[in-house]
């Protein structure tokens, strides 16, 4: 595969122009590619593109990568930018391939129960406009309101609804891709079951824009559930938290939609950052979010009771409902809002790992995290997905340490629960993906024989290592 790329010149430029339309295409303005210059993952994980081209057709995305691979020029395909791990960080310069104009839902299906859309569309628009027609996309990362639907499938995002309804990978029937080469395929569609050759599609879903730009999404949708609630569950100690999360898991009385943990150190940033308070704050080490869904008002109640009773038997200090819809929105916001409250608490905090571990193994890990704290004297504040035991812990940096060791430092905290979570049996990435940031945790935990099948699928895909070099390999 090659390691050497070309440039975008002005002939070249001008030639995207002709195919995006000048109105797409930004050239020559730095300050304006800067916000295309990386994702999410921090400024650790930034590097200037040569271009950005804006296509809003397949067929546009085609012609770009055909003049591309003719001229071995790097693309990075982007969604919306909210990813975690690198992956959207145009390491060799080169064109940023921005899917943010390519947003339209094309159809509704209600026959089939599928929804056909555009890589562009928001996620959270995604799922209002299909609950509008009584169904419901079950794929929920915690991103919902500003992540793409494309940026979902390359990273296979997961969520808080993973436990019941599974991650992005269960809901996606088939894709239009366009392959590094410029050829368009049609992968999958409208069915639910074939054994018809290699699954190619569930190929490219999780292969974070290194095997193919996808520009079609045929999602799979289920009817609404007839009501939710949820509830906030506070207790004095991580282990106590622990133990309900796996007897709420193995009984028979309850399905939870979604299991959520926060540490008290997130409640306090979160709630801070948003000017409110939970119930007990002051004194609960631990917090667990509980989502259930029932088909009629009696069905939730017995859920939630249930539910109740099971956190209370194994020590929960109380168990708080949402009253309304609005409690269980607040409830949700300090949830999924915790990253940017943290970064106000401290700008310099790193990027949030992103380990999945056994829920057996899920108290050994916490552990770790615990002692990392203590030894290297600074804060780690962490939320997980924890029913399926997906952790986010993310490194705050110590008082008193200069800020030009502090990368080091991080990277090294990152690594060590990166080896940690393999250890226990895990992996270095529930749902954010190996992106750019975690490439040398995942070679080294990966064994040469995979490796080399790996990257095989790759140069079939992609001959020349144009598409999102640098990442995962």
């Amino acid at each position: 595969m090659s390691e050497q790329y070309g440039k975008v010149t002005d002939e070249i430029a001008a030639r995207l122009g002709e195919i995006v339309g000048s109105g797409n295409l930004m050239y020559g303005d730095a300050e304006a590619m800067e916000d295309y210059a990386g994702d999410e993952a921090g400024p650790f994980f930034r590097h200037a593109p040569e271009a950005v081209v804006k296509p809003e057709s397949t067929e546009q995305v085609a012609q770009i990568m055909k003049l591309a691979n003719q001229h071995r020029i790097a693309v990075v395909a982007r969604g919306a930018g909210s990813g975690l791990a690198g992956a959207a960080t145009p390491l060799q310069g080169g064109i940023v391939l921005s899917l943010e104009k390519m947003n339209h839902i094309l159809e509704i299906d209600m026959l089939n129960r599928v929804v056909v859309a555009e890589p562009g569309v928001v996620t959270n628009d995604l799922c209002r406009t299909v609950a509008e027609q009584g169904l419901m996309y079950a794929g929920y990362p915690m991103s919902t309101e500003t992540s793409f639907i494309g940026g979902n499938v390359a990273t296979n995002a997961g969520g808080g609804k993973v436990i019941k309804y599974g991650n992005t990978r269960a809901h996606v029937l088939g894709l239009e891709v366009v392959t590094p080469t410029g050829e368009v395929m049609q992968l999958g569609g409208k069915y639910r079951k074939d054994t018809w050759g290699y699954n190619l599609f569930h190929l490219v879903v999780g292969s974070e824009g290194t095997l193919a730009v996808v520009t079609k999404v045929y999602l799979n949708l289920v009817p609404l559930p007839g009501k939710t609630v949820d509830l906030l569950v506070p207790f004095p100690d991580i282990d106590t938290a622990v133990s309900s999360v796996a007897a709420l898991v193995r009984s028979p009385k309850v399905t939870p939609v979604a299991v959520e943990y926060m540490d008290q150190y997130s409640v306090i940033l979160a709630t801070r950052y948003f000017n409110t308070s939970w119930p007990l704050q002051d004194t609960a080490q631990a917090y667990l979010i509980v989502q259930l869904e029932g088909a009629d008002q009696e069905e939730l109640e017995e859920q939630y009771e249930n539910a109740g009773d099971i956190c209370l038997e194994q020590g929960a200090m109380d168990v708080f409902v949402a009253e309304s819809r609005s409690d269980s929105h607040n409830l949700w916001k300090v949830r999924q809002e915790w990253g940017p409250a943290v970064r106000a608490a401290d700008a310099t905090s790193y990027s949030a790992c992103d380990v999945v571990v056994p829920l057996g193994q899920v108290p050994a890990f916490m552990a770790k995290v615990a002692e990392m704290e203590n030894e290297r004297k600074m804060r780690i504040p962490t939320v997980a997905h924890i029913a399926d035991g997906n952790f986010h812990p993310k490194s705050m940096r110590p008082e008193g340490l200069p800020l030009d060791q502090w990368p080091e430092v991080a990277e090294s905290v990152y690594h060590e629960m990166i080896q940690t979570a393999v250890e226990l049996g895990g992996a270095g990435s529930g749902e954010h993906g190996v992106g750019y940031s975690k490439r040398p945790m995942f070679l080294a935990n990966t064994p040469p024989h995979q490796l080399e099948i790996l990257k095989g699928i790759k140069q079939v895909f992609d001959p020349n290592g144009i598409l999102n070099p640098g990442k995962i390999f």
